[in-house]
């Protein structure tokens, strides 16, 4: 009975250490990049699952992170009432502009308590139209992928797993955010 549950154990280990071998991504060739506002990026040892928490997208429909898996993606959350937000989310819509399409996105997420009118409001006054109206509404989300302070990013590769953050706000269509980016896209997209 004992070499039965023993030889269960090893092989759980087995194949949960031969499945995160398979799925480790080098990303540290980002750590060159880090100039300007990426110098605030901190980027993970290893790469870090993300909270499947609901939150939900314009119409009310139910999402999670698992959603957006198959795309390199910069995850945003922010608020209506955040100054820096405000001044950050500009530079996330031109981030879309140009480097979105099939291999990569831009998802924001309005955290907190902000209604759908406000959110509107909020994207007609800084001329942003390109980017998502997503809503975590209570927070849940917000909490569960430990972010204190807005605005927050997260870097997560194209099998939804995070592999780093910038707290506060960054100029993400500066020369320095847009190589670092690129070749973020460019490491998903040749460790597939």
């Amino acid at each position: 009975m004992r070499l039965t549950g023993l030889t269960v154990l090893y092989t759980a280990l087995a194949i949960g250490a031969n499945a995160s071998f398979v799925s480790a991504q080098d990303f540290s060739p980002l750590a060159d990049l880090k100039t300007g506002d990426m110098k605030k990026l901190v980027l993970h040892t290893d790469a870090k699952p993300v909270a499947q928490t609901v939150f939900f997208d314009q119409s009310g429909v139910e999402l999670t992170l698992s959603d957006f898996q198959g795309k390199t993606t910069v995850l945003n959350l922010w608020a209506t009432w955040c100054a820096p937000c405000r001044a950050e989310m500009p530079s996330l819509s031109e981030l879309q502009t140009k480097l979105g399409g099939d291999d990569f996105q831009v998802v924001t997420i309005a955290a907190m308590r902000n209604s759908a009118a406000a959110i509107d409001a909020f994207f007609s006054e800084i001329n942003v139209d390109n980017l998502p109206k997503h809503q975590d509404p209570k927070g849940a989300l917000t909490r569960n992928l430990s972010v204190a302070g807005l605005p927050a990013t997260l870097l997560i590769d194209d099998s939804g797993q995070e592999v780093g953050r910038l707290l506060g706000d960054a100029h993400w269509s500066s020369p320095d955010a847009l190589a670092l980016i690129g070749k973020f896209i460019e490491l998903d997209k040749s460790n597939e």
